[in-house]
C-alpha cells in the first residue's frame, strides 16, 4: 500500500507565506486563499502577534471561536469558515492534528423572518403594476386609462 506524503512548505519562509504556498500547492481558489489568510491572521492577532500558532493549541482555538460567536456575534457559517481556516493551518501547514479536540461555543442560527408588506403597500404595488401593464411598449405615461396603440 502506498503512503501519501504530506506537502511540507519551505521552512525558511514566514508563516503566512507558508500558508499561501500550501494553499497553492493544493489548488485552492484565490478567494479561499484570501479568506483563510484573513482568518489565520485574526486568530494570531487575537492572542498577540508575538505568539506562534505552534505555541497555541486546541484550547486557544476554542477560545477564539467562542469569542467570535459571543462577542463578535458572527453567523454559524462564518464561525465554521474560521474553524476550517485554523484547522487547515494546523493540519496542512504545521502538521499538528487538533481537529478532534475542539469544542467551541457554537454560533446560533437565527431564523429568517419573512418580509411581509402592509395592505396599503400591496395595493400600491398592484395599482402600479396594473397601470404599467396596460400601457403599450414605449409609453411612459402612467394613467388610469390605457393608451391607444400607436399606428
Amino acid at each position: 500500500m502506498e503512503t501519501k506524503t504530506k506537502f511540507t512548505p519551505n521552512p525558511d519562509l514566514k508563516l503566512m507565506d507558508q500558508v499561501r504556498q500550501v494553499l497553492r500547492y493544493h489548488h485552492y481558489a484565490f478567494n479561499t486563499e484570501k479568506t483563510y489568510c484573513k482568518w489565520i491572521l485574526k486568530y494570531i492577532r487575537y492572542f498577540g502577534v508575538n505568539r506562534h500558532p505552534r505555541e497555541l493549541g486546541a484550547k486557544e482555538v476554542e477560545t477564539f471561536l467562542s469569542h467570535l460567536a459571543t462577542s463578535q456575534k458572527v453567523s454559524a457559517a462564518t464561525q465554521q469558515q474560521a474553524l476550517n481556516a485554523i484547522i487547515f493551518l494546523y493540519k496542512q501547514v504545521l502538521h499538528i492534528d487538533i481537529n478532534d479536540k475542539i469544542a467551541p461555543i457554537r454560533a446560533k442560527r437565527r431564523p429568517r423572518l419573512p418580509v411581509v408588506m402592509s395592505v396599503e403597500e400591496t395595493h400600491a404595488v398592484l395599482k402600479w403594476s396594473a397601470a404599467t401593464m396596460s400601457s403599450p411598449p414605449g409609453c411612459k405615461r402612467q394613467c388610469a386609462q390605457p393608451c391607444a396603440a400607436p399606428g
